[in-house]
């Protein structure tokens, strides 16, 4: 893994999604099988694969103090093209500060991760008067997940600390993406830990040569899952 730090010329970006972006590193260590995010590496430099390498953005939470100064205030999402809270940021601490920032501010956040490390910023969540704290997880079987994302964190330690976070009063929701095979098993696991879920039925084509090396099939339809969901009263939303 190469890690580089590196000296950014902005961080509060425009996004599809919410109405602003943070993304404190360029790369992500846990190297999914499915992450849309690839198409960053051309804007990297690097001739490493795609989670083989980050770079550290050690001047995020400065850039993010002038800046915020400057946009109008909306939402943001933390992260857009990495996980906020994979290994590095536990050293660099470049999320958190700029969560820091941002309560100061009194901005309002989405996070996205896929690491229990979310549980140490746990208080300072707490101060915030609008945020919401997501977990991405694709399966609920540990043997798929470790089949398309072996270095993540297992599935019952991003559920378990989801409901840690929904019982302390944070805002909390699951992300399913890309709708890998047993994603069913999750309505069950995630009754009462999460406010709300997100399914998104497209599957990457990064992909592809992971579910024919497994003879793996792809599901097509995440109707069938919302319905399940909605059963437990658990709302949910379909993309695409």
């Amino acid at each position: 893994m190469k890690i580089k730090e590196i000296r950014a010329k902005n961080i509060l970006s425009k996004s599809g999604v919410y109405d602003w972006t943070i993304n404190p590193y360029l790369g992500c260590q846990h190297g999914c099988s499915y992450c849309y995010a690839k198409f960053m590496k051309r804007f990297s430099g690097h001739k490493e694969k795609w989670g083989e390498f980050v770079d550290v953005k050690i001047n995020a939470p400065e850039l993010l103090a002038r800046e915020i100064k400057k946009k109008k205030i909306g939402r943001v999402w933390i992260s857009g093209v990495c996980d906020p809270y994979q290994p590095i940021e536990k050293k660099y601490e470049l999320t958190k500060k700029c969560l820091e920032i941002l309560q100061k501010s009194d901005w309002p956040v989405a996070i996205q991760t896929k690491s229990p490390l979310v549980l140490r910023d746990l208080e300072l969540f707490k101060r915030f008067r609008g945020i919401e704290v997501g977990f991405s997880v694709a399966t609920g079987d540990e043997k798929i997940k470790r089949i398309f994302e072996p270095r993540t964190s297992p599935v019952k330690e991003r559920i378990k600390a989801l409901g840690k976070l929904h019982r302390q009063g944070i805002k909390t929701y699951a992300m399913i993406a890309p709708l890998l095979p047993r994603a069913e098993i999750l309505v069950s696991k995630l009754k009462g830990k999460a406010d709300y879920v997100i399914i998104d039925r497209m599957n990457y084509h990064y992909a592809d040569w992971v579910y024919q090396k497994h003879q793996l099939k792809k599901i097509q339809n995440g109707d069938g899952l919302a319905c399940l969901f909605k059963k437990e009263n658990i709302p949910c939303q379909v993309l695409f």
